[in-house]
């Protein structure tokens, strides 16, 4: 085994039994508001923000940038669920932030002749980025230009394939943990783009 495997196995085997324990890490409230806000204000525009596509492009954004810092960018805890992990705090965060007046969530037809509704998002104002840093925002615009303009099925699918949401349980918090054994399309360390 060469050294440079040999030490990601061990940065690996460090972090699964350090003391870190992702079930107890603390949202930061404020952070994961900021983030919401820019992927809304990036995204928007396109008219193709829906729900699913925020909850992805949150969940990517904090495990990709787990995988590459060791660390998430805003704490916020993701239940696996069928279609995919759900941000648990994200519905009252964004509710504060429409009373806000910081963005609009419309509901209206995901398609022209579809019978399914669902939820749209802009930006009322321009986000500030006070608590992001230049890491954080390059993590983030990597995933919305991945994710950004994948239709439901794509995006679904998409994070139906990586690993720590597939070894997670049902309604369970997905592990941050194994982003260290993602397979080489969803690996930062395998990727040309880095995402």
């Amino acid at each position: 085994m060469n050294c440079l495997k040999y030490n990601k196995k061990y940065k690996q085997l460090m972090v699964i039994f350090s003391l870190y324990d992702c079930g107890k890490m603390e949202l930061n409230k404020e952070k994961m508001k900021e983030v919401i806000h820019y992927i809304i204000d990036k995204c928007g525009c396109k008219g193709n923000l829906w729900r699913t596509h925020l909850y992805k492009i949150l969940y990517f954004s904090d495990f990709n940038f787990h995988e590459k810092y060791e660390r998430s960018i805003t704490n916020e805890s993701y239940s696996k669920f069928e279609r995919g992990p759900f941000p648990v705090h994200l519905i009252n965060i964004k509710n504060e932030m429409i009373s806000e007046g910081k963005i609009k969530e419309k509901e209206k037809l995901t398609f022209i002749g579809a019978t399914h509704m669902g939820y749209n998002y802009s930006s009322c104002e321009t986000p500030k980025i006070e608590l992001l840093s230049d890491d954080e925002i390059q993590v983030i615009d990597q995933v919305i230009n991945k994710l950004s303009n994948m239709n439901f099925n794509q995006i679904n699918e998409y994070s139906h394939g990586d690993i720590a949401w597939i070894v997670a349980e049902n309604e369970e918090i997905i592990d941050y943990r194994y982003v260290f054994y993602r397979t080489n399309e969803y690996s930062l360390e395998n990727s040309n783009d880095t995402m």
